[in-house]
């Protein structure tokens, strides 16, 4: 018997495409998130198809972020950027507004928004 994975459970390829898209964009137009977009290129799209690698791998589905980059590292490769409490508050404002805009079990949604609260916090450095 093969346990679902949250990437199938969710819908797959075109629902973190979508997840990563609303992302992006609340990024883009919300007051209360200009400093966490600041910290990236003008041009989101490297950023964007960075996110979805990313997302697609950690949540079950295909290793395209390990395929293309190796370990994902995260922690190191976010290094560069000064990232604090509020940038991690940021990310998050950004990542759970996009959240509700999927259709999926409540249950899991509260369980991927957890883990990626701690994973947001792990990368703060400053």
């Amino acid at each position: 018997m093969t346990i679902p994975t949250p990437y199938s459970l969710i819908g797959g390829e075109q629902t973190i495409l979508t997840l990563v898209d609303r992302f992006y964009f609340y990024m883009d137009i919300l007051p209360e998130a200009q400093g966490i977009r600041a910290i990236h290129q003008p041009n989101l799209a490297s950023a964007k198809a960075k996110l979805f690698k990313f997302l697609s791998g950690w949540l079950g589905g295909p290793n395209l972020f390990i395929e293309e980059f190796g370990h994902p590292m995260l922690r190191a490769r976010h290094l560069p950027f000064a990232i604090g409490e509020s940038e991690r508050d940021q990310w998050m404002l950004c990542m759970n507004k996009a959240l509700e805009e999927v259709t999926m079990d409540p249950q899991l949604k509260t369980n991927i928004q957890n883990a990626l609260q701690q994973l947001a916090t792990h990368m703060i450095n400053q």
